[in-house]
């Protein structure tokens, strides 16, 4: 195929996956170079590369300056007497899908994108869930309140997120499914959108799959959380959640993808606060559905008795797990993740926080990572795990407040003094999420705990005593837990 195309001063684009199917399609590979009319190079790029690949499984060819040229490559399975008849054959087939595609632009060039907008409510999304009209308003709400919180703008990305699915309902990709969001792109621009509109419409649908590529653009980006954290709240919401293997609405890809756009983005978006407004605005459209349509049409799989908070909350853990998957996964990529390889153990350290944004869990994550090579890490460590040990036992003679004048033992009172000279500061530096700061000025409490550990008998007989030393150690657990929870790592 190298050669082939070389005699025609181009280059195949040979595909992996196309490689691959043509390699299983045929016993005899003889490869031949076929042609089509130049007219069809006015076509979107995409549009003749899908009809080659998809339809036609033949390779295209690109110049030295990667523009398409009016020609392809063929695997034959058979050493024909005559390749200029299997050559004809297969530009006498590919010239009329060529010819559909240029009918479809034309018909859909008709009309302005913005013109389909009323067929998207004739379009079913999910039953209980409305249409694609009602999925399209709610995505544009969440898109301008995500991109006011990541710093974009709010009247691009709501822009972007009207138009984002009005392709769907063009000829183009009724019949190239594939080229969703792509046709959207081209139709937009030649209505005069603007760019950062138009290249959204695109980038909403990155990244399709593990290792894509991301958006570029901030109403791109928007809109591409928007759409997945409605598609996440509305399914869960119909208790769709995935099961098992079962996961018909590729809700962990877009969860994953969901993730990674935040932490490589470097963007801080409160997951608590956006789930909670896919949530209301979802709940919303099934009351309006369910109050509209007949008793009969409508069966919710959803338990009644589940809060919009618990929903929110089933939502965060489910988001938490596939950030889960993609810290681990990537345990043999440390370098790029700018840590030392991430164990399961640490993660749960860090879920254990709550953190509200994958940014902020990514920041505790690589702090406590640093804080592990410290070694003063192994004995806080321990004594956090035999801390939490001693307060599960205890739950309810724990003291709120330490009294000073409880304080007999030395070393209980050294604890304390190191804790009150450090806390106003360890709080300043998690406050900043200068998390490994703050573990680090930590790092200096060992001595005291080493001490406290060896010399004072917390469960003392005097139940005064032995609440204020639980206190105290409560005390000690919370000023690590602002950062992670050290009980749950290994030591």
């Amino acid at each position: 195929m190298i050669a082939a195309a070389a005699n025609l001063n181009g280059r195949a684009l040979i595909g992996e996956a196309l490689l691959d199917e043509v390699t299983a399609l045929v016993e005899w590979p003889v490869v031949l170079a076929g042609a089509f009319e130049q007219r069809f190079l006015s076509l979107p790029r995409e549009v003749l590369i899908s009809t080659l690949e998809d339809h036609q499984r033949y390779f295209p060819i690109e110049d030295a300056a990667g523009r398409l040229l009016p020609a392809f490559i063929t695997v034959s399975n058979i050493e024909s007497r005559d390749p200029a008849q299997v050559r004809a054959g297969n530009e006498r087939v590919v010239r009329p899908r060529l010819a559909d595609a240029a009918f479809f632009l034309e018909q859909d060039r008709r009309q302005p994108l913005a013109a389909r907008l009323p067929a998207l409510d004739a379009v079913t999304f999910q039953t209980q869930l409305g249409s694609l009209g009602d999925k399209t308003r709610r995505v544009r709400e969440l898109a301008a309140d995500i991109a006011a919180a990541t710093g974009g703008s709010g009247e691009e990305a709501q822009r972007a997120a009207q138009l984002s699915k009005c392709d769907l309902v063009t000829a183009m990709v009724g019949e190239f499914p594939e080229l969703q969001g792509i046709m959207g792109s081209y139709y937009a621009k030649a209505d005069g959108e603007s760019h950062e509109v138009a290249t959204a419409i695109r980038e909403h649908y990155l990244p399709r799959a593990a290792g894509d590529e991301l958006p570029a653009t901030r109403a791109g980006v928007a809109v591409a959380l928007a759409d997945r954290l409605d598609t996440l709240a509305g399914i869960f919401a119909i208790g769709g959640k995935p099961t098992g293997t079962r996961d018909p609405f590729g809700l962990r890809r877009a969860a994953l993808g969901l993730q990674r756009i935040l932490i490589e983005k470097g963007l801080d978006l409160d997951l608590r606060s956006a789930i909670g407004k896919a949530l209301a605005a979802v709940h919303a459209d099934m009351e309006r559905i369910r109050i509209n349509a007949p008793a009969a049409t409508i069966a919710s799989k959803a338990d009644g008795t589940v809060s919009l908070q618990e929903q929110s909350e089933e939502i965060y853990n489910f988001l938490m797990e596939r950030l889960r998957a993609y810290y681990l996964e990537r345990a043999g990529s440390a370098p790029t993740l700018g840590m030392a390889t991430v164990t399961t153990e640490m993660f749960d350290a860090v879920l254990a926080a709550r953190p509200a944004s994958p940014l902020d869990f990514d920041a505790r994550l690589k702090a406590l990572s640093t804080f592990m090579g410290l070694p003063e890490s192994l004995s806080l460590t321990a004594a956090n795990k035999r801390i939490a040990n001693i307060l599960r036992k205890a739950p309810d003679e724990t003291a709120r407040e330490v009294d000073v004048s409880r304080l007999r033992e030395a070393a209980e009172v050294r604890l304390y003094d190191s804790m009150r000279g450090l806390r106003d500061s360890v709080a300043a530096a998690t406050q900043r999420r200068e998390y490994t700061a703050a573990l680090g000025q930590l790092a200096q409490l060992r001595p005291a705990v080493d001490a406290f550990f060896d010399q004072v008998m917390v469960m003392d007989e005097d139940p005064l005593l032995r609440a204020n030393r639980l206190g105290l150690l409560a005390q000690l657990q919370g000023l690590f837990a602002g950062v992670a929870d050290l009980s749950r790592l290994p030591g």
